[in-house]
């Protein structure tokens, strides 16, 4: 494969995939399905109380503490070694695909290419967009809260804070997010196993979720502050994914012996 082609089919391959296949039915059934999950997401946090009930069984009144803050499974295995863990693994496909951007990896062919920036992507714009979306939160950690201990009012998504209270900064779920990109491997069993892909990413994503549920446990989110960093994980990686699709089937006609890009 020539090194130009390889250039073309990079980065500004993929964005321009990106923006023809947002008109594609794969889209609009995408956009249907994370339409229905904010939904049905928003209404949990905004008219139940899931969230209240599940911190409620977690926390524990007689000693005015979450049991599970300190533990160690929660506090030092998942937020401290995982977390190390996947932000090493994360950067290795980051500096993969960089690499091969700037000295194209001749034994790589097209569909990998792709492949393995799209899984780069995720793994830096999931955590990177979540952080960001903290920022702008009200909603305060459940440990935060007068009811569990703490000195804020409990804030429900779409509600502002009263005056003079500061921001919470804790929707969605930051901790998640570090596995939350995990799902987008699904992307190296696609075009050709679409249902072995569908069933590595659901369990990848109960992975994250499990990540989330951990921290739940310890008092640092509530249920929705999870749900919501799954959906804006799923919205990104699912973006990522429609032309990651597109380009494997037709790259591999092209590397075909015959095919212009066999002759070097």
């Amino acid at each position: 494969m020539k090194p130009e082609r390889v250039r073309a089919g990079g980065l500004a391959g993929l964005l321009t995939g990106l923006l023809n296949h947002l008109r594609g039915r794969p889209a609009r059934r995408m956009l249907g399905l994370l339409g229905a999950a904010a939904l049905a997401i928003g209404a949990i946090g905004a008219l139940t109380d899931i969230d209240l009930a599940l911190a409620d069984a977690m926390y524990d009144r007689a000693g005015a503490v979450f049991p599970w803050r300190h533990a160690w499974l929660a506090e030092v295995a998942s937020h401290v070694y995982l977390k190390v863990v996947l932000s090493i693994a994360g950067g290795a496909f980051m500096l993969a695909a960089a690499w091969d951007g700037w000295r194209p990896i001749a034994r790589w062919k097209r569909p990998l290419r792709m492949q393995v920036r799209c899984v780069a992507l995720s793994a830096l714009l999931v955590p990177l967009v979540i952080a960001m979306l903290k920022q702008a939160s009200s909603s305060h950690c459940p440990w935060d809260l007068a009811m569990y201990g703490g000195a804020e009012q409990y804030v429900r998504l779409l509600e502002s804070a009263l005056p003079g209270v500061s921001r919470g900064h804790c929707l969605p779920a930051g901790h998640a997010s570090t596995a939350l990109w995990l799902p987008s491997l699904a992307v190296f069993f696609l075009p050709g196993q679409p249902r072995r892909a569908a069933a590595v990413a659901a369990l990848l994503f109960a992975v994250g979720f499990g990540v989330g549920w951990l921290q739940q446990l310890r008092g640092a989110h509530f249920l929705t502050h999870t749900l919501w960093s799954m959906w804006w994980a799923a919205a990104i990686i699912g973006t990522l994914l429609l032309p990651a699709q597109a380009v494997a089937p037709a790259s591999v006609a092209e590397s075909a012996p015959g095919s212009a890009d066999s002759v070097s």
